[in-house]
C-alpha cells in the first residue's frame, strides 16, 4: 500500500482519539422537537414508530411490486424505521446438486437511493439499521468486510477495533444507514456453538468487553449508533436461534460473572441500543420457554441492574426460535409488553402494527409504555440528527464506501489475527523452493452457500504466485471414497502439502464440523508426510483444529473473508509477522494466550504494515 495512504489512515485514527464514545444529550431545539412530534402522533404512528422492516438494497426500481410494498409500509402504515439487507434469487428446487446459493450482497448506489426514496414518503424520518457485524461488506458489495469478531480477539488491539467501528459508521452513514447491530457482546465458551462461534471476539469475558467497548466507540464517533447484542449473553448455547429457541441454564450468580461482564462494558462505553436474543432463562426466574425477547424479567435486568436506558431491540422475529409461538401481531404485542421499544424484522410487519394499535386500544398497552419507546425512539433520531435531513448526496456514495484506506485496516486487522498454533519442524513460513511440486487441498464442511464467498478465491491464487506447481483439489462431505483414495494415492508424488480447512458456523445452518470421511484423510496424510512440510490453515470454525491435533504445522485465521485469505497467504510466504494469541480454548490441544511468533522472511520491507494505529 502506498506510504500516503498508511500515512491518512494513521492520521484519521490519531484525529480521533479522546473523542467521546457517550451519546451527546440533545440540545433545546432538539428536545423540542422529540416532544412536538411524539405529541402530535396519533395512535396508529405511534404504533408503526415501534416496527422496523425489512428492506432489500439490490437494485429497486420504484415501479414494482417490492417497492410499493416497502413504501406502502412507511407511507400508510407508518412504519418508524427499517433493516437493510442484501437480496436474494430464485434457487431451483434439485435434488443431487444442492449447491445453489440464493443470497446475493447489495448495490451501494441502489441501497442508498431507495432509502432515499422511502425516506422521502415519510413525515418523521426513518430510523434505518443493519447487521454489519463484520462491516458494510458482509451486506453490501464494494464496501469492506472485516474479519469476524474472533480475529479481532486474536488480535487484540483496541484502538485497531476502534478503528474498524470509525471505518464502518463512515460507510454506513455514506449509504444513508444508522443503526449498527453490532457488535456481539456474547462470551463464546462452548466450543459447540453453531452460530456465535467466530462472531464473538473470544471467551474471556473482561477481552470480549474491552473489545466489544472499542468498536462501540469507533461506532458512535463515526456518527452510528452501536447496539450490543445477544442480550443477556448467546455464547454458552448449544442451539442456533434461527431454528429453534436456545437454554441458557445459568443462574443470576452465574451470569453476572460472565455473560453480563462485556454488556456492562459496553453501556458504561456508551452503547445506544442493546438486542435481546432468543435465549430461555430459567435461571433467573423466568417461565418454562419464554425467551428474553418476550421476557420482562429480562429487560428489567438490563434497565434496572445495568441502568440502560437506550433503544432495545428484538432480534428478528423471522427467526425459528419464536416464529412459531404465536401471530405475528401477538409476537409484538408481547415484545413491547417485555420492554423492548422497537419490534425488528417481523414475518408481517404490517400485522405487527395493527397488533400493536390493537392492544392500545384495548388497554392491554398503556399509552404510556407506547410514549416511552416512542420518546427513546425520537431521540435516538435527534440525537442523529435526522431531523434537519435524513437523505445522503448520490455524489458521495463512491467517496464513502469502499477504498484503499479501508481495506487497509481490513487488512492489518487480517495480518494480525493470524495464530501460528503449533509448528513442530519450524515448517512456517514455508522454505520449499519455489519449482516445489505443491498439493493444496480447500476441504469444505459442505459445498452449498459458498457464492458470496468462494473458498481458496485469493489464496491458492496467491500461493501460487510463489510456488507456480501448485495442484489445487476442493474436497467437501460430498466427496466419494474413490475421490478421496485418488488423494490419498498421490499426495506422496508432491514436496509440500497445504490444507485450507473451511468450515462455518453459519446461521440456520445448524451446521460447525467436519465430515469425519474428511477428517480422516486428513489425518492419513499427516501419517503420511514423514518429513515433508505439511500444513494446516484454518478458515472458519477454530475448534476445528481439535479434531486435527496430530497435524505438525495449524495456522488460524478465524475468518473466510478475502483479508484473511490474503494474510494466510502472507504469512505463508513470510511476508509479514505471526503474532496472533489464542482467543479461545480449544479443548485437548491449546489454551486461551496460545501462540507462536514468527519474523517475516524478508527484509523489513517485506512486512505489510498498511495501518498503524
Amino acid at each position: 500500500m502506498p506510504a500516503a495512504l498508511r500515512i491518512l489512515a494513521l492520521i484519521v485514527a490519531l484525529a480521533s482519539v479522546g473523542a467521546s464514545a457517550t451519546a451527546p444529550d440533545l440540545d433545546p431545539a432538539a428536545r423540542r422537537w422529540v416532544e412536538r412530534t411524539r405529541d402530535a402522533m396519533t395512535m396508529e404512528e405511534k404504533a408503526g414508530q415501534l416496527v422496523m422492516a425489512a428492506v432489500d438494497t439490490t437494485y429497486l426500481s420504484t415501479d414494482t411490486e417490492a417497492y410499493e410494498k416497502v413504501a406502502a409500509l412507511v407511507r400508510d402504515r407508518k412504519v418508524g424505521g427499517l433493516i437493510v439487507f442484501g437480496g436474494t434469487e430464485p434457487m431451483p428446487p434439485v435434488l443431487l446438486n444442492p449447491s445453489y446459493g440464493t443470497v446475493v450482497l447489495g448495490d451501494p448506489l441502489s441501497a442508498a437511493s431507495t432509502l432515499n426514496h422511502l425516506q422521502r414518503l415519510v413525515r418523521v424520518p426513518l430510523l434505518t439499521a443493519g447487521d454489519f457485524e463484520f462491516g458494510v461488506g458482509m451486506r453490501i458489495r464494494g464496501a469492506i468486510q472485516l474479519p469476524r469478531a474472533m480475529a479481532f480477539g486474536a488480535a487484540g488491539d483496541e484502538r485497531l477495533t476502534e478503528e474498524a467501528g470509525r471505518m464502518t459508521a463512515a460507510e454506513m452513514r455514506g449509504l444513508g444507514v444508522h443503526v449498527n447491530f453490532a457488535p456481539v457482546a456474547d462470551v463464546n465458551n462452548n466450543p459447540r456453538n453453531p452460530v456465535i462461534n467466530t462472531r464473538s471476539f473470544g471467551e474471556d469475558p473482561a477481552r470480549v468487553g474491552a473489545l466489544a467497548s472499542a468498536f462501540v466507540r469507533g461506532l458512535q464517533q463515526g456518527g452510528v449508533l452501536a447496539t450490543l447484542k445477544h442480550f443477556p449473553g448467546h455464547g454458552d448455547t448449544d442451539v442456533d436461534t434461527h431454528v429453534g429457541l436456545a437454554t441458557l441454564p445459568h443462574d443470576r450468580a452465574r451470569l453476572d460473572s460472565l455473560e453480563l461482564v462485556p454488556f456492562r462494558a459496553g453501556v458504561a462505553a456508551g452503547a445506544d441500543a442493546v438486542m435481546t436474543g432468543h435465549l430461555a432463562l430459567p435461571g433467573i426466574g423466568e417461565a418454562e420457554g419464554v425467551p428474553a425477547t418476550l421476557s420482562r424479567k429480562a429487560v428489567d435486568l438490563l434497565r434496572k441492574d445495568l441502568r440502560f436506558d437506550g433503544l432495545v431491540f428484538t432480534d428478528s422475529l423471522k427467526m425459528a426460535a419464536v416464529a412459531k409461538m404465536a401471530s405475528p401481531g401477538e409476537i409484538a404485542v408481547r415484545a413491547v409488553e417485555a420492554g423492548n421499544d422497537i419490534v425488528l424484522d417481523s414475518p408481517d410487519p404490517g400485522a405487527a402494527v395493527t397488533g400493536l394499535i390493537d392492544a392500545i386500544r384495548s388497554g392491554r398497552l398503556s399509552i404510556e409504555r407506547v410514549n416511552a419507546s416512542v420518546t427513546r425512539i425520537l431521540e435516538a433520531k435527534a440525537r442523529l440528527k435526522l431531523q434537519q435531513g435524513a437523505t445522503v448526496d448520490l455524489e458521495r456514495v463512491a467517496d464513502a464506501v469502499g477504498g484503499r484506506a479501508h481495506q487497509a485496516v481490513a487488512d492489518t486487522v487480517a495480518e494480525r489475527a493470524i495464530t501460528l498454533l503449533k509448528d513442530e519442524g519450524s515448517q512456517v513460513p514455508m522454505t520449499v523452493p519455489s519449482d516445489a511440486q505443491v498439493l493444496h487441498l480447500s476441504v469444505l464442511d459442505y459445498p452449498a452457500g459458498w457464492r458470496l464467498s468462494p473458498p481458496g478465491r485469493v489464496f491458492i491464487p496467491a500461493l501460487k504466485a510463489q510456488w507456480p506447481s501448485i495442484t489445487a483439489i476442493e474436497l467437501s462431505d460430498r466427496s466419494t471414497t474413490p475421490e478421496l483414495d485418488l488423494v490419498r494415492a498421490m499426495a506422496p508424488r508432491f514436496d509440500a502439502i497445504v490444507v485450507a480447512v473451511y468450515v462455518r458456523a453459519a446461521s440456520g445452518s445448524g451446521r460447525m464440523d467436519l465430515a469425519p470421511s474428511l477428517v480422516r484423510l486428513v489425518q492419513d496424510l499427516t501419517r503420511a508426510a514423514g518429513t515433508r512440510p505439511m500444513i494446516l490453515c484454518l478458515f472458519g470454525n477454530p475448534y476445528v483444529a481439535s479434531l486435527l491435533s496430530d497435524v505438525s504445522a495449524v495456522l488460524l485465521t478465524y475468518d473466510f473473508s478475502i483479508a484473511s485469505e490474503r494474510a494466510a497467504a502472507r504469512a505463508l510466504r513470510g511476508m509479514i509477522p505471526i503474532g496472533g494469541r489464542l482467543p479461545i480454548a480449544l479443548p485437548g490441544l491449546a489454551p486461551v494466550g496460545a501462540g507462536l511468533d514468527r519474523r517475516p522472511a524478508g527484509t523489513p520491507s517485506a512486512s505489510s504494515a498498511a495501518f498503524a494505529p
